[in-house]
């Protein structure tokens, strides 16, 4: 329960914190005359999480109150109140104001993918906070629902909202061999897309399986291009809780592929990295078991290294992927194969990149291999694009 209490409280310091000059910006699951016409008299199974909110009301109120027979609730990474740990086990529950079934999707046995999951509905509406980054596991488990949705010709209903990194398109696109949780399509790490976008992509490129169609609709937002500097209202995840963690996210990911922190388990999370054997740093902290992040990495160890906070939001945009933070540890630290785990090929979706950093190349020259790579996908993504760039 302290962890419970302790991640809506960060929640809603989140919400403080987040004042936005983007308030012209209405999401698709506010347009409730949208979509609601399109569910009345259906079964809804509903995607959605603890971000799914339109103003102090989540859309699962909104549609009850239309008379939408949401018959269960299907949560991400995190869970339905987003309280849960990276990575961690969440199992079925109900929801404590409606009810209604809440069936995890994340942890142990992957259940997004199996059509038995909506057999016994008509629709899927899916509203939930992406982030923008290939590896943040909520579009993954997206497009899992959309590969269940086409094996019975289920509608599927996409209610948009903003990416907060839509105006960068950066990094290298996923090698499919690297397939994994953390990466289900062949885009760039930061693809600059939005969820109805990015399911549009995928629908019509043929990437879901075995290249079916699905029955999509998806409601867009009101008053938004890729260039809006959307400020999230809620915290997407217990880890990422301030505008300046999303836009570093792209940088500073990597370090979940090594022993380096990154700031799990203190009050700057994805804001800083170190080590207890970084040399030459004058910043340090120390990891402790928080909500959240109940067993970081170097929990209890003092960490010397690099605080990101003095980075401005404008320049962390402007990086996109920068990996100068990654090479600099990795120099300090001189641990050779020990440094990187399996799971960063995973996350950069490339095979090469390891190789290049080991060899002494520069962040510079490392970003300019996957510069054709991006200019070849932002016209391939041109079509699906429903907003201005």
């Amino acid at each position: 329960m302290k962890y419970i209490l302790a991640i809506f409280t960060l929640l809603a310091a989140f919400l403080c914190h987040a004042a936005t000059t983007d308030g012209d910006v209405i999401v698709g699951a506010a347009r409730v005359d949208a979509y609601a016409p399109l569910l009345k008299g259906k079964r809804v199974a509903l995607y959605s999480n603890h971000t799914g909110m339109v103003g102090d009301r989540h859309t699962l109120d909104l549609m009850l109150d239309q008379g939408i027979n949401v018959t269960k609730i299907l949560s991400p990474e995190h869970g339905f109140r987003g309280d849960a740990d990276a990575g961690e086990h969440v199992t079925d529950s109900r929801d404590s104001k409606t009810g209604i079934p809440v069936v995890s999707l994340y942890g142990g046995k992957n259940k997004a993918n199996d059509p038995e999951l909506l057999k016994d509905v008509d629709a899927l509406v899916i509203d939930i906070q992406d982030v923008g980054l290939r590896y943040y596991t909520y579009y993954c488990t997206m497009i899992d629902l959309m590969d269940a949705a086409t094996e019975d010709d289920k509608m599927v209903v996409v209610l948009d909202r903003p990416n907060p990194n839509g105006m960068t398109v950066d990094g290298p696109i996923l090698d499919m061999k690297y397939r994994s949780g953390v990466g289900r399509l062949p885009i760039p790490v930061v693809h600059g897309m939005t969820l109805g976008e990015l399911a549009m992509m995928a629908d019509g490129e043929g990437w879901l399986k075995d290249g079916k169609r699905s029955r999509l609709v998806v409601i867009q937002c009101e008053n938004y291009t890729h260039q809006t500097r959307y400020h999230l209202p809620v915290a997407p995840s217990p880890n990422l809780r301030t505008m300046k963690s999303i836009y570093l996210y792209p940088s500073t990911c990597y370090f979940e592929a090594t022993p380096v922190s990154l700031g799990r388990g203190t009050d700057f999370p994805f804001e800083v990295y170190g080590h207890p054997d970084m040399t030459n740093r004058d910043f340090s902290f120390t990891p402790r078991s928080v909500a959240g992040a109940k067993n970081p990495p170097q929990l209890g160890k003092l960490c010397h290294g690099v605080d990101l906070r003095n980075v401005t939001d404008e320049e962390a945009i402007a990086q996109g992927v920068n990996l100068e933070y990654l090479i600099d540890a990795y120099n300090n630290l001189n641990m050779g194969d020990k440094f990187f785990t399996p799971f960063f090929e995973k996350l950069i979706g490339d095979g090469s990149i390891r190789g290049k950093i080991e060899q002494g190349m520069g962040a510079t020259e490392i970003k300019a291999g996957w510069a054709d790579d991006v200019a070849r996908f932002r016209a391939q993504r041109a079509p699906y694009l429903l907003y201005p760039e």
